[in-house]
């Protein structure tokens, strides 16, 4: 009689493996993330789909300003959900002027433009841009111009990687959108130099984040302000990513006190729920869009609107600035004490900084794989930069908690 016997039962995989698995099999390969799959997150924590619980310090690029699962953002996005979601704009809703208001409010600006990601509202501040160049400063049809800064990250759509400088982000997606003559952030004088008679615009980010939390030098922003005058050209903030609270001031162009004329908003602003985007500007350089020139089925969608209005009233009673602004200086204090071998330069301001890795230590990403072992979540930027962006939200026992793990991540890690 013969017996059989069982094949030993295989060790099934983690649930984490099994989804990059799937993730590897059918997503775009257009990201590169970190291998932690998030399941459930609450404050500036997430937990994984095996149960492990991290600390964020990404924060979504800013738009996770107020934490995951903020009770006043749900419960504005739960009250609407079982109203009205979207109606298009081919019909007013009860959401979209309010928010306006308020954020007009909040904001110092008279006009409001709705969208839905921040390469959108970029999209729309450069058509803005264009033709106020044509109808109200005279430049003729088709050869207006909006300088922008070298190393800039405004999006990725094609207009907008045709005056990247970055080469990934451009090679394969040729012929670019001519128009966007390229200066140094950074370098008020070569922009007055580089202003034409066709100049509509300069759009510039008053801190670059993507390219490694480049801060320019004091007083730069406000020098800008005053050649933009002078020439009678449109100076245009991106702050979708410094914006609202993060780098310590409500806005990143306050350091310098150096008011644009138009902005660009976002992230932040869907309370981390939802796509919301926008400019803001001036009724006058708005008045430029007639009915028809621009718009988005989903732009100033009621849902959006309800949750970016209880956004701004969080903004307004929460403290946000100062808390950015004090964490900020304490966390940068903490990192810089360190005095690590491989690290080049602590930068940044508010809770945006940006630590900068020496070559001789490799990339930035391998710092990032090592903190994510030890529960903390963050990304490189520009290869050699960790990016340390949190939600505002975080208090000065996570940073305590989080440098007792990046201290010796950083001070020990061999060279390659």
């Amino acid at each position: 009689m013969s017996t059989t016997v069982a094949a030993p039962a295989q060790k099934p995989a983690n649930k984490t493996t099994e989804i990059l698995t799937i993730s590897d099999a059918y997503g775009a390969h257009n990201y590169h993330p970190l291998p932690v799959v998030i399941e459930s997150a609450k404050g500036c924590y997430v937990t994984d789909v095996d149960g492990k619980k991290y600390l964020d310090m990404l924060a979504a690029y800013s738009a996770l300003n107020f934490g995951y699962s903020h009770p006043r953002l749900i419960e504005a996005a739960k009250r609407q959900l079982d109203k009205v979601t979207l109606t298009s704009r081919a019909f007013h809703n009860d959401q979209l002027g309010p928010f306006c208001k308020e954020l007009c409010e909040l904001t110092g600006y008279e006009s409001v433009l709705p969208m839905n990601s921040g390469a959108e509202a970029v999209e729309t501040a450069i058509k803005a841009a264009r033709k106020w160049g044509y109808l109200q400063k005279g430049i003729e049809e088709n050869k207006a111009e909006v300088i922008c800064a070298k190393g800039n990250f405004h999006g990725r759509t094609t207009t907008i990687v045709s005056f990247s400088t970055d080469a990934q982000y451009r090679k394969g997606f040729g012929p670019f959108t001519p128009g966007f003559p390229l200066v140094a952030f950074g370098d008020a004088a070569e922009l007055e130099r580089t202003i034409t008679k066709n100049t509509a615009a300069f759009l510039v980010e008053p801190i670059q984040a993507e390219s490694g939390i480049l801060v320019p030098p004091d007083g730069y922003m406000k020098q800008v302000r005053d050649i933009c005058t002078k020439h009678n050209v449109l100076l245009i903030a991106d702050e979708i990513q410094t914006g609202l609270c993060r780098t310590g001031d409500l806005f990143a162009w306050q350091h310098d006190g150096a008011r644009p004329d138009m902005m660009t908003l976002g992230k932040a602003l869907g309370g981390g729920i939802l796509p919301l985007s926008c400019i803001v500007t001036s009724r006058k350089i708005m008045s430029v869009f007639t009915p028809g020139d621009h718009g988005s089925t989903f732009g100033g969608n009621p849902f959006a609107c309800a949750v970016g209005r209880e956004a701004i009233n969080l903004i307004k009673t929460m403290g946000l600035g100062q808390r950015a602004k004090d964490l900020g200086e304490y966390f940068r204090s903490k990192l810089k004490a360190l005095n690590a071998a491989p690290i080049k330069e602590v930068r940044g301001r508010g809770l945006l900084i940006g630590v900068q890795i020496k070559p001789e230590y490799g990339n930035a990403r391998r710092f990032c794989e090592a903190f994510m072992k030890e529960g903390i979540l963050c990304k490189d930027a520009h290869e050699d930069v960790i990016r340390f962006a949190p939600p505002l939200v975080i208090e000065k026992s996570d940073i305590d908690w989080a440098m007792d793990r990046i201290g010796p991540i950083l001070t020990e890690m061999p060279r390659v």
